[in-house]
């Protein structure tokens, strides 16, 4: 590879990575607006996601880009789109009336110490000491952050766990896409048809669940919300696509913690959220993660014949 295409990939990860992670901070602010207008998760997920794949539907048609349509990849849609939007989102989003933004936002940058390790055992990736060192520091700031809000008073230690529980679907679903990515697929064409999977499924889950509807409040304020969340949802998607051929599944899962870097100021400013215990610390193990696995990911590249 040559050097102008290892800095084109580097500068392409990385100009990913945090437009994806700043879109993923906002989104959960989002969901916390939508609780406080009457919105329930289900039916603002559902319907902010049925909105992006309309759009990024369009964009493919424009681009004249078509979604594989085989069982395979139809089968990755709704694998995917389970892990790494239907299930993960929706645990998120119900989350953040009990256990509030700034917590979900920085649980979501657990995924990396899951995701390491599993593609070190799936063979997916080469041991790199960078790289370790990164989701050893990502990992020990989530856990500074989660026991001082498990000690926390009024804390539903319940919520705590669910939330946990998403980003290990998340990991899951950074390990799979990579896997299992429909041979000679473009980003943009495979973002439609997960979003389309997830939607599909989340309605299923309505009809199946006699307690969830997908019923919202139809109001001026709701449309617009839920017309930029599917705004959102677009742009994150298709980042996330592209950054994941470029960087990899590990220094994907880092856009969480990128994502806590805008959320949580976004939660305390706009939403006058409370600051978390030991979020200053558990801040700063977190950001010295990502630049670890930054270095480690410069490293990787450039020695890429």
């Amino acid at each position: 590879m040559s050097i102008q295409k290892i800095a084109k990939q580097k500068w392409l990860a990385l100009g990913s990575l945090l437009g994806s992670g700043a879109l993923v901070g906002l989104s959960t602010n989002l969901a916390k607006v939508a609780y406080t207008q009457g919105l329930a998760p289900l039916p603002f997920l559902t319907w902010s996601l049925a909105g992006a794949t309309l759009i990024l539907s369009c964009i493919s048609l424009l681009n004249k880009q078509s979604s594989p349509k085989n069982k395979a990849a139809i089968s990755y849609y709704f694998i995917a789109g389970f892990f790494s939007v239907a299930g993960s989102n929706l645990i998120f989003f119900s989350a953040v009336p009990y256990v509030g933004v700034s917590f979900v936002a920085l649980v979501i940058s657990l995924p990396p110490i899951l995701t390491y390790v599993a593609a070190l055992t799936l063979g997916m990736e080469a041991f790199s000491r960078w790289r370790a060192a990164g989701v050893i520091f990502a990992l020990a700031g989530t856990a500074l952050l989660v026991t001082s809000q498990w000690s926390a008073p009024e804390t539903s230690h319940l919520w705590i766990l669910i939330t946990l529980l998403g980003a290990l679907l998340l990991a899951s679903g950074n390990i799979y896409r990579t896997s299992h990515w429909p041979e000679g697929a473009k980003p943009e064409s495979l973002a439609p048809g997960m979003l389309l999977a997830a939607t599909t499924t989340l309605i299923l889950v309505a009809f199946v669940v006699p307690t969830w509807s997908l019923s919202a409040l139809i109001n001026a304020k709701n449309l617009a919300l839920i017309s930029l969340q599917a705004i959102v949802f677009s742009a994150q998607f298709l980042l996330l696509f592209v950054l994941q051929k470029a960087g990899g599944p590990v220094f994907l899962s880092i856009t969480g913690a990128v994502s806590a870097t805008f959320g949580i100021p976004f939660a305390m400013v706009l939403l006058d959220e409370p600051m978390l215990p030991a979020l200053v610390p558990s801040s700063l193990f977190i950001v010295t993660g990502i630049v670890c696995m930054m270095k480690g990911q410069v490293q990787a590249t450039s020695k890429v014949p």
